[in-house]
Protein backbone atom coordinates (compact mmCIF):
# COMPACT_ATOMS: atom_id res chain seq x y z
CA UNK A 1 0.00 0.00 0.00
CA UNK A 2 1.85 3.45 -1.52
CA UNK A 3 0.73 6.83 -0.33
CA UNK A 4 0.97 9.78 -2.79
CA UNK A 5 4.43 10.52 -1.05
CA UNK A 6 5.26 7.04 -1.90
CA UNK A 7 5.83 5.57 1.81
CA UNK A 8 4.62 1.92 2.62
CA UNK A 9 1.87 1.21 5.41
CA UNK A 10 4.50 -0.14 7.30
CA UNK A 11 6.91 2.98 6.96
CA UNK A 12 3.87 4.83 8.87
CA UNK A 13 3.00 2.64 10.88
CA UNK A 14 7.12 2.42 12.27
CA UNK A 15 7.20 5.97 12.23
CA UNK A 16 3.84 6.49 14.27
CA UNK A 17 5.03 3.93 17.25
CA UNK A 18 8.47 5.41 17.84
CA UNK A 19 7.02 9.05 17.73
CA UNK A 20 3.85 7.77 20.06
CA UNK A 21 4.21 9.66 23.44
CA UNK A 22 1.70 9.68 26.42
CA UNK A 23 0.77 13.45 25.55
CA UNK A 24 -0.52 12.18 22.35
CA UNK A 25 -4.03 10.41 24.54
CA UNK A 26 -7.10 11.74 25.38
CA UNK A 27 -8.15 11.44 28.72
CA UNK A 28 -10.53 8.58 28.05
CA UNK A 29 -8.08 6.43 26.27
CA UNK A 30 -5.68 7.10 29.08
CA UNK A 31 -8.51 5.86 31.66
CA UNK A 32 -10.07 3.05 29.39
CA UNK A 33 -5.97 1.77 29.02
CA UNK A 34 -5.88 1.42 32.73
CA UNK A 35 -8.84 -0.51 33.45
CA UNK A 36 -8.17 -2.95 30.53
CA UNK A 37 -4.12 -3.14 32.66
CA UNK A 38 -6.32 -3.62 35.96
CA UNK A 39 -8.50 -6.29 33.86
CA UNK A 40 -5.73 -8.46 32.19
CA UNK A 41 -3.44 -8.34 35.55
CA UNK A 42 -6.22 -9.78 37.24
CA UNK A 43 -6.75 -12.21 34.68
CA UNK A 44 -2.92 -13.11 34.93
CA UNK A 45 -3.48 -13.59 38.57
CA UNK A 46 -6.47 -15.63 38.53
CA UNK A 47 -4.64 -17.82 35.98
CA UNK A 48 -1.21 -17.98 37.24
CA UNK A 49 -2.12 -21.74 39.05
CA UNK A 50 -3.86 -22.88 35.87
CA UNK A 51 -3.19 -26.37 34.63
CA UNK A 52 0.45 -26.34 32.94
CA UNK A 53 1.80 -23.32 34.35
CA UNK A 54 3.35 -23.96 37.09
CA UNK A 55 5.12 -26.69 34.74
CA UNK A 56 5.98 -23.89 32.55
CA UNK A 57 7.25 -21.47 35.34
CA UNK A 58 9.52 -24.23 35.98
CA UNK A 59 11.29 -24.98 32.69
CA UNK A 60 11.94 -21.31 32.09
CA UNK A 61 13.42 -21.15 35.53
CA UNK A 62 15.66 -24.02 34.47
CA UNK A 63 16.96 -22.31 31.58
CA UNK A 64 18.25 -19.15 33.84
CA UNK A 65 20.29 -16.29 32.15
CA UNK A 66 20.03 -12.79 32.09
CA UNK A 67 17.94 -11.71 35.57
CA UNK A 68 15.87 -8.81 33.55
CA UNK A 69 12.12 -9.11 34.28
CA UNK A 70 10.06 -10.94 37.16
CA UNK A 71 7.86 -13.97 36.26
CA UNK A 72 4.54 -12.78 38.06
CA UNK A 73 3.03 -14.48 40.94
CA UNK A 74 5.03 -17.05 41.12
CA UNK A 75 8.51 -14.67 40.80
CA UNK A 76 11.92 -14.84 39.92
CA UNK A 77 14.05 -13.14 37.28
CA UNK A 78 14.63 -14.23 34.01
CA UNK A 79 15.34 -12.86 30.55
CA UNK A 80 12.16 -10.36 29.33
CA UNK A 81 11.84 -12.42 26.50
CA UNK A 82 11.24 -15.37 28.80
CA UNK A 83 9.22 -12.80 31.36
CA UNK A 84 6.90 -11.49 28.92
CA UNK A 85 6.30 -15.27 27.39
CA UNK A 86 4.86 -16.78 30.88
CA UNK A 87 3.10 -14.07 31.63
CA UNK A 88 1.27 -13.84 28.48
CA UNK A 89 0.37 -17.40 29.07
CA UNK A 90 -1.35 -17.06 32.68
CA UNK A 91 -3.13 -13.68 31.30
CA UNK A 92 -4.81 -16.00 28.92
CA UNK A 93 -5.48 -19.19 30.46
CA UNK A 94 -9.03 -18.42 31.99
CA UNK A 95 -10.01 -16.81 28.34
CA UNK A 96 -10.96 -14.19 30.72
CA UNK A 97 -8.75 -10.59 29.23
CA UNK A 98 -9.99 -7.93 27.27
CA UNK A 99 -11.07 -9.04 23.37
CA UNK A 100 -12.55 -7.64 20.48
CA UNK A 101 -10.56 -4.60 19.37
CA UNK A 102 -12.53 -1.59 17.81
CA UNK A 103 -11.23 -0.21 14.51
CA UNK A 104 -13.45 2.20 12.85
CA UNK A 105 -16.74 1.42 14.89
CA UNK A 106 -16.44 -2.36 14.03
CA UNK A 107 -15.40 -5.17 16.45
CA UNK A 108 -12.64 -7.56 15.35
CA UNK A 109 -12.31 -10.98 16.41
CA UNK A 110 -8.98 -10.75 18.41
CA UNK A 111 -7.02 -11.57 21.87
CA UNK A 112 -4.36 -8.63 22.12
CA UNK A 113 -4.18 -7.33 25.36
CA UNK A 114 -3.05 -11.05 26.60
CA UNK A 115 0.19 -10.44 25.29
CA UNK A 116 0.55 -6.59 24.65
CA UNK A 117 -0.16 -6.07 28.62
CA UNK A 118 2.43 -8.74 30.02
CA UNK A 119 4.86 -7.82 27.44
CA UNK A 120 4.59 -4.03 28.19
CA UNK A 121 5.09 -4.79 32.02
CA UNK A 122 7.86 -6.54 31.73
CA UNK A 123 9.39 -4.61 29.38
CA UNK A 124 8.71 -1.58 31.04
CA UNK A 125 10.46 -3.45 34.23
CA UNK A 126 13.55 -4.51 32.27
CA UNK A 127 13.97 -0.66 31.11
CA UNK A 128 13.21 0.93 34.23
CA UNK A 129 10.37 3.12 32.23
CA UNK A 130 7.48 5.28 34.01
CA UNK A 131 4.25 4.19 33.74
CA UNK A 132 3.64 6.94 31.43
CA UNK A 133 6.32 5.03 28.57
CA UNK A 134 4.70 1.72 29.43
CA UNK A 135 0.55 3.28 28.77
CA UNK A 136 2.58 4.77 25.20
CA UNK A 137 4.19 1.54 24.60
CA UNK A 138 1.27 -0.45 25.03
CA UNK A 139 -1.18 1.89 23.22
CA UNK A 140 1.42 1.68 20.42
CA UNK A 141 1.39 -2.32 20.17
CA UNK A 142 -2.13 -2.73 20.93
CA UNK A 143 -3.04 -0.50 17.70
CA UNK A 144 -0.87 -1.89 15.01
CA UNK A 145 -2.20 -5.52 15.91
CA UNK A 146 -5.71 -4.11 15.85
CA UNK A 147 -5.29 -2.43 12.48
CA UNK A 148 -3.28 -5.35 11.03
CA UNK A 149 -6.37 -7.73 12.33
CA UNK A 150 -9.35 -5.59 10.92
CA UNK A 151 -7.42 -5.10 7.69
CA UNK A 152 -7.50 -8.91 7.19
CA UNK A 153 -10.69 -9.22 6.69
CA UNK A 154 -11.18 -11.62 9.51
CA UNK A 155 -11.11 -14.95 7.33
CA UNK A 156 -10.84 -18.10 8.86
CA UNK A 157 -10.58 -20.94 6.88
CA UNK A 158 -6.20 -20.38 6.59
CA UNK A 159 -6.48 -21.79 10.18
CA UNK A 160 -4.20 -18.76 11.72
CA UNK A 161 -4.96 -18.10 14.86
CA UNK A 162 -4.35 -14.21 15.73
CA UNK A 163 -2.91 -14.79 19.20
CA UNK A 164 0.05 -16.26 17.65
CA UNK A 165 0.25 -14.04 14.51
CA UNK A 166 -1.25 -10.07 15.02
CA UNK A 167 -0.01 -10.30 18.59
CA UNK A 168 3.43 -10.41 17.77
CA UNK A 169 3.69 -7.46 15.77
CA UNK A 170 2.00 -6.06 18.84
CA UNK A 171 4.54 -6.85 21.45
CA UNK A 172 7.48 -5.78 18.69
CA UNK A 173 6.06 -2.56 18.62
CA UNK A 174 5.61 -2.10 22.57
CA UNK A 175 9.60 -3.31 22.37
CA UNK A 176 10.55 -1.10 19.91
CA UNK A 177 9.48 1.82 21.89
CA UNK A 178 10.75 0.90 25.11
CA UNK A 179 13.96 -0.26 23.56
CA UNK A 180 14.23 3.16 22.04
CA UNK A 181 14.27 2.08 18.32
CA UNK A 182 14.28 4.71 15.62
CA UNK A 183 11.83 4.80 12.59
CA UNK A 184 13.86 2.42 10.66
CA UNK A 185 15.18 -0.17 13.55
CA UNK A 186 10.81 -0.95 13.80
CA UNK A 187 10.95 -0.83 10.84
CA UNK A 188 13.47 -3.69 10.79
CA UNK A 189 11.89 -5.01 13.86
CA UNK A 190 8.57 -5.48 12.60
CA UNK A 191 10.58 -7.66 9.56
CA UNK A 192 12.05 -9.95 11.60
CA UNK A 193 8.98 -10.81 13.75
CA UNK A 194 7.18 -11.84 10.43
CA UNK A 195 10.04 -14.55 10.89
CA UNK A 196 8.14 -15.94 14.04
CA UNK A 197 4.54 -15.41 13.58
CA UNK A 198 2.46 -18.66 13.63
CA UNK A 199 0.00 -20.66 15.60
CA UNK A 200 -2.97 -22.95 14.44
CA UNK A 201 -6.59 -23.15 15.56
CA UNK A 202 -6.47 -26.78 16.13
CA UNK A 203 -5.02 -26.35 19.92
CA UNK A 204 -8.94 -25.13 20.40
CA UNK A 205 -10.23 -27.68 18.47
CA UNK A 206 -8.49 -30.32 20.16
CA UNK A 207 -9.30 -28.99 23.75
CA UNK A 208 -5.56 -28.91 24.44
CA UNK A 209 -3.75 -26.90 27.34
CA UNK A 210 -1.34 -25.59 24.13
CA UNK A 211 -4.82 -23.33 23.28
CA UNK A 212 -2.92 -20.49 25.66
CA UNK A 213 0.72 -20.75 24.31
CA UNK A 214 0.82 -18.54 20.96
CA UNK A 215 -0.31 -15.47 23.08
CA UNK A 216 3.01 -16.13 25.08
CA UNK A 217 5.20 -17.10 21.83
CA UNK A 218 4.09 -13.95 20.57
CA UNK A 219 5.47 -11.64 23.26
CA UNK A 220 8.45 -13.37 23.13
CA UNK A 221 9.13 -13.35 19.45
CA UNK A 222 8.00 -9.67 19.54
CA UNK A 223 10.77 -8.50 22.69
CA UNK A 224 13.66 -10.69 20.44
CA UNK A 225 12.34 -8.97 16.91
CA UNK A 226 13.06 -5.88 18.71
CA UNK A 227 16.07 -7.23 20.51
CA UNK A 228 17.99 -7.98 17.11
CA UNK A 229 16.49 -4.82 15.73
CA UNK A 230 18.26 -3.05 18.06
CA UNK A 231 21.26 -4.77 17.41
CA UNK A 232 21.79 -3.83 14.26
CA UNK A 233 19.89 -6.65 12.44
CA UNK A 234 17.44 -6.21 9.09
CA UNK A 235 14.72 -7.80 8.08
CA UNK A 236 12.67 -7.63 4.78
CA UNK A 237 11.33 -3.86 3.96
CA UNK A 238 7.40 -4.41 3.98
CA UNK A 239 6.60 -7.18 6.17
CA UNK A 240 2.80 -6.32 5.26
CA UNK A 241 2.35 -5.95 1.65
CA UNK A 242 5.21 -7.86 0.11
CA UNK A 243 5.17 -10.40 -2.12
CA UNK A 244 5.88 -12.89 0.51
CA UNK A 245 4.14 -10.73 3.67
CA UNK A 246 2.39 -10.93 5.96
CA UNK A 247 -1.09 -10.44 4.29
CA UNK A 248 0.40 -12.93 1.27
CA UNK A 249 1.35 -15.56 3.63
CA UNK A 250 -1.26 -15.54 6.62
CA UNK A 251 -4.38 -14.11 5.69
CA UNK A 252 -6.66 -14.36 2.55
CA UNK A 253 -5.63 -11.00 1.38
CA UNK A 254 -5.65 -7.34 2.77
CA UNK A 255 -8.91 -6.39 2.55
CA UNK A 256 -9.25 -3.38 3.89
CA UNK A 257 -5.96 -1.53 3.43
CA UNK A 258 -7.43 1.85 4.51
CA UNK A 259 -8.06 0.14 8.17
CA UNK A 260 -3.80 0.42 8.87
CA UNK A 261 -3.32 4.14 8.54
CA UNK A 262 -6.91 5.77 8.82
CA UNK A 263 -6.48 8.39 11.73
CA UNK A 264 -2.85 6.94 12.69
CA UNK A 265 -1.95 8.48 15.16
CA UNK A 266 -4.79 10.00 16.12
CA UNK A 267 -6.90 7.39 16.97
CA UNK A 268 -5.18 4.45 19.24
CA UNK A 269 -7.66 1.07 18.31
CA UNK A 270 -7.37 -2.07 20.99
CA UNK A 271 -9.07 -4.82 22.38
CA UNK A 272 -12.82 -3.02 23.47
CA UNK A 273 -14.93 -6.15 24.82
CA UNK A 274 -13.80 -6.70 28.81
CA UNK A 275 -15.32 -10.32 29.00
CA UNK A 276 -17.70 -11.15 32.38
CA UNK A 277 -17.23 -14.64 32.00
CA UNK A 278 -13.79 -17.29 32.19
CA UNK A 279 -14.36 -19.00 28.72
CA UNK A 280 -14.95 -18.00 24.94
CA UNK A 281 -16.43 -15.38 23.98
CA UNK A 282 -19.03 -17.10 21.83
CA UNK A 283 -21.33 -18.43 24.50
CA UNK A 284 -21.57 -15.90 26.25
CA UNK A 285 -24.85 -14.55 24.87
CA UNK A 286 -26.39 -17.73 26.13
CA UNK A 287 -24.81 -17.46 29.70
CA UNK A 288 -26.74 -14.74 29.79
CA UNK A 289 -29.73 -15.80 28.91
CA UNK A 290 -29.44 -18.81 31.33
CA UNK A 291 -28.38 -16.26 34.06
CA UNK A 292 -31.54 -14.33 33.01
CA UNK A 293 -33.74 -17.47 33.43
CA UNK A 294 -32.29 -17.81 36.79
CA UNK A 295 -32.36 -14.43 38.18
CA UNK A 296 -35.75 -13.23 36.77
CA UNK A 297 -38.27 -16.23 36.93
CA UNK A 298 -35.63 -18.08 39.69
CA UNK A 299 -35.84 -21.43 37.37
CA UNK A 300 -33.76 -24.41 39.13
CA UNK A 301 -31.89 -26.50 37.02
CA UNK A 302 -33.37 -29.70 39.20
CA UNK A 303 -36.65 -28.65 37.63
CA UNK A 304 -35.74 -28.24 34.43
CA UNK A 305 -36.45 -30.92 31.78
CA UNK A 306 -35.03 -29.62 28.60
CA UNK A 307 -33.47 -26.76 27.44
CA UNK A 308 -33.44 -25.43 23.73
CA UNK A 309 -30.59 -22.95 22.79
CA UNK A 310 -31.32 -21.49 18.86
CA UNK A 311 -27.99 -20.30 17.64
CA UNK A 312 -26.59 -19.33 14.42
CA UNK A 313 -25.69 -21.81 11.88
CA UNK A 314 -21.91 -20.42 12.21
CA UNK A 315 -22.14 -21.06 16.09
CA UNK A 316 -23.52 -24.97 16.09
CA UNK A 317 -20.16 -25.23 13.89
CA UNK A 318 -17.78 -23.69 15.99
CA UNK A 319 -15.72 -25.93 18.18
CA UNK A 320 -18.29 -24.38 21.17
CA UNK A 321 -21.08 -26.12 19.18
CA UNK A 322 -19.63 -29.72 19.43
CA UNK A 323 -21.04 -32.16 21.93
CA UNK A 324 -19.29 -31.82 25.41
CA UNK A 325 -16.97 -34.16 26.23
CA UNK A 326 -14.08 -34.48 28.50
CA UNK A 327 -10.44 -35.21 26.83
CA UNK A 328 -6.78 -35.01 28.02
CA UNK A 329 -7.29 -31.53 29.42
CA UNK A 330 -10.84 -30.98 30.75
CA UNK A 331 -10.55 -26.74 31.02
CA UNK A 332 -9.86 -26.47 27.53
CA UNK A 333 -13.08 -28.71 26.33
CA UNK A 334 -15.17 -26.62 29.11
CA UNK A 335 -13.92 -23.06 28.58
CA UNK A 336 -14.76 -23.69 24.65
CA UNK A 337 -18.58 -25.77 24.80
CA UNK A 338 -21.91 -23.91 24.60
CA UNK A 339 -23.31 -27.24 26.77
CA UNK A 340 -20.88 -26.79 29.49
CA UNK A 341 -21.42 -22.96 30.32
CA UNK A 342 -24.91 -23.49 29.62
CA UNK A 343 -25.49 -26.19 32.25
CA UNK A 344 -22.54 -24.65 34.57
CA UNK A 345 -24.83 -20.99 34.34
CA UNK A 346 -28.16 -23.08 35.15
CA UNK A 347 -26.83 -25.26 37.85
CA UNK A 348 -24.74 -22.54 39.78
CA UNK A 349 -26.49 -19.21 38.85
CA UNK A 350 -22.87 -17.93 37.66
CA UNK A 351 -19.97 -18.72 35.80
CA UNK A 352 -16.24 -17.61 37.44
CA UNK A 353 -12.96 -19.26 37.19
CA UNK A 354 -13.89 -22.06 40.00
CA UNK A 355 -16.16 -23.44 37.65
CA UNK A 356 -13.25 -24.03 35.14
CA UNK A 357 -10.99 -26.12 37.72
CA UNK A 358 -10.93 -30.11 36.92
CA UNK A 359 -13.03 -30.83 39.79
CA UNK A 360 -15.96 -28.90 38.76
CA UNK A 361 -15.99 -29.89 35.50
CA UNK A 362 -16.22 -33.44 36.61
CA UNK A 363 -19.22 -32.51 38.86
CA UNK A 364 -21.44 -35.72 38.14
CA UNK A 365 -24.73 -33.13 38.12
CA UNK A 366 -22.33 -31.32 34.42
CA UNK A 367 -22.42 -34.95 33.14
CA UNK A 368 -26.02 -35.41 33.90
CA UNK A 369 -27.48 -31.89 32.93
CA UNK A 370 -25.49 -31.48 29.37
CA UNK A 371 -27.69 -34.19 27.66
CA UNK A 372 -30.67 -31.81 28.25
CA UNK A 373 -29.25 -29.51 26.02
CA UNK A 374 -30.05 -29.03 22.87
CA UNK A 375 -28.55 -26.80 19.52
CA UNK A 376 -30.69 -25.69 17.25
CA UNK A 377 -29.79 -23.61 14.33
CA UNK A 378 -32.27 -20.45 13.69
CA UNK A 379 -32.14 -18.27 10.71
CA UNK A 380 -33.16 -15.72 12.64
CA UNK A 381 -30.64 -15.32 15.26
CA UNK A 382 -27.22 -13.87 14.40
CA UNK A 383 -23.90 -14.95 15.12
CA UNK A 384 -22.99 -15.11 19.09
CA UNK A 385 -26.47 -14.11 19.80
CA UNK A 386 -28.67 -16.55 21.57
CA UNK A 387 -32.06 -17.46 22.32
CA UNK A 388 -32.78 -19.99 25.21
CA UNK A 389 -36.10 -22.11 26.11
CA UNK A 390 -36.46 -24.00 28.82
CA UNK A 391 -39.15 -26.76 29.63
CA UNK A 392 -39.88 -27.07 33.13
CA UNK A 393 -41.13 -30.61 35.05
CA UNK A 394 -44.65 -29.68 34.31
CA UNK A 395 -44.49 -28.88 30.98
CA UNK A 396 -44.18 -24.64 31.04
CA UNK A 397 -41.63 -22.80 28.61
CA UNK A 398 -39.49 -19.84 29.68
CA UNK A 399 -37.65 -18.27 27.17
CA UNK A 400 -35.00 -15.51 27.02
CA UNK A 401 -32.97 -13.99 23.73
CA UNK A 402 -29.61 -12.08 24.25
CA UNK A 403 -28.49 -10.33 21.04
CA UNK A 404 -25.68 -8.62 22.34
CA UNK A 405 -23.49 -10.08 25.15
CA UNK A 406 -22.72 -8.02 28.19
CA UNK A 407 -19.58 -6.97 27.94
CA UNK A 408 -19.91 -5.04 24.65
CA UNK A 409 -18.17 -1.63 24.82
CA UNK A 410 -21.10 -0.16 22.49
CA UNK A 411 -24.08 -1.67 23.53
CA UNK A 412 -23.74 -3.57 26.98
CA UNK A 413 -20.64 -2.45 28.38
CA UNK A 414 -18.87 -3.51 31.87
CA UNK A 415 -19.10 -0.92 34.22
CA UNK A 416 -16.08 0.34 36.02
CA UNK A 417 -17.51 -1.10 38.88
CA UNK A 418 -18.03 -4.51 37.19
CA UNK A 419 -14.41 -4.96 36.35
CA UNK A 420 -13.11 -3.80 39.62
CA UNK A 421 -15.29 -6.68 41.05
CA UNK A 422 -14.09 -9.01 38.06
CA UNK A 423 -10.60 -7.80 39.24
CA UNK A 424 -11.33 -9.12 43.09
CA UNK A 425 -12.85 -12.39 41.93
CA UNK A 426 -9.80 -13.31 40.40
CA UNK A 427 -7.71 -12.37 43.07
CA UNK A 428 -9.55 -14.48 45.55
CA UNK A 429 -9.82 -17.51 43.35
CA UNK A 430 -5.94 -16.83 43.02
CA UNK A 431 -5.47 -17.23 46.45
CA UNK A 432 -1.89 -16.73 45.78
CA UNK A 433 -2.02 -12.29 46.22
CA UNK A 434 -3.12 -11.42 49.34
CA UNK A 435 -5.71 -8.66 49.59
CA UNK A 436 -3.58 -5.65 51.32
CA UNK A 437 -0.99 -6.45 48.12
CA UNK A 438 -4.11 -6.32 45.47
CA UNK A 439 -5.51 -3.38 46.81
CA UNK A 440 -2.17 -1.12 46.99
CA UNK A 441 -1.92 -2.56 43.43
CA UNK A 442 -5.09 -1.48 42.37
CA UNK A 443 -3.94 2.21 44.09
CA UNK A 444 -1.26 1.99 41.68
CA UNK A 445 -2.55 1.12 38.70
CA UNK A 446 -5.41 3.83 39.03
CA UNK A 447 -3.17 6.21 39.22
CA UNK A 448 -0.24 4.70 36.65
CA UNK A 449 0.31 7.57 34.85
CA UNK A 450 2.13 9.03 38.03
CA UNK A 451 4.40 6.38 38.56
CA UNK A 452 8.25 7.34 38.16
CA UNK A 453 9.02 3.51 37.67
CA UNK A 454 6.74 0.25 36.94
CA UNK A 455 9.16 -1.81 38.94
CA UNK A 456 7.04 -0.12 41.84
CA UNK A 457 4.21 -2.07 40.86
CA UNK A 458 6.18 -5.78 40.67
CA UNK A 459 6.57 -6.30 44.47
CA UNK A 460 2.98 -6.07 44.50
CA UNK A 461 2.33 -9.03 41.91
CA UNK A 462 4.59 -11.77 43.34
CA UNK A 463 3.01 -14.29 46.08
Amino acid sequence: MNSSAGTTAIEKMSENIVSTHFETFDRSTVESTKLRIIDTLGCLIGGSGDTGNPELVGLIKETAGRRDATILVHGGKVPVANAALVNSVMARSFDFEPVSPLVDGVSCPGHISGTTVPTALSLAEATNASGRDMIAALLAGDDIASRLLAASGFGFTLGWDGTGTVNAFGAAAIAGRLLGLDKAQMRNAMGIVLNQVGSTFQIIWDGTTAFKLPQGLSARAGVFAGQLAKAGWTGPEDALMSKFGYYKMFTEGCQKPEALTRDLGKIYCADGTIKPYPCCRIPHAAIDCALALVSRHSVRADNIRSVNLDLAQGGIDHICGHPFKIGAFPHGNAAFSYQYVVATALLNGSVKPEHFTEKAIRDPRIARFVGKIKLTPAADVKFEAARMTVTLRDGRQLTESCEVAKGDPRYNPMSRDDILAKFWTNVEFSGKISRPKATRLLERLEKLEELDSVRKLVPLLVA
